[in-house]
């Protein structure tokens, strides 16, 4: 256990950051997984737009990297440009 006051905040913070960190790509996982499983549905333009808001909002927290992102997006659409 650290014994300096500031590395125990530190210790706080970072706690903090990665719980809040986990539930963000959690969400993006979950919202991925809908996406996928409504492809070739009418439930598939909803799932969709929140999927990729979900992605947008961890990059531009930078929970994921943008290129991520950008990667996550692409491979969505493409399944789902493939099953129409």
């Amino acid at each position: 256990m650290a014994n300096i006051k500031s590395q125990k905040k530190r210790i706080l913070t970072n706690a903090k950051a990665t719980a809040r960190n986990r539930a963000i790509k959690s969400e993006v996982r979950t919202r991925l997984k809908n996406a996928n499983d409504t492809i070739g549905t009418p439930e598939n333009a909803e799932a969709l737009r929140l999927a990729v808001k979900r992605i947008d909002m961890a990059s531009a927290k930078r929970v994921i990297h943008p290129r991520q992102a950008a990667r996550k997006k692409s491979r969505l659409m493409k399944k789902i440009n493939a099953s129409s």
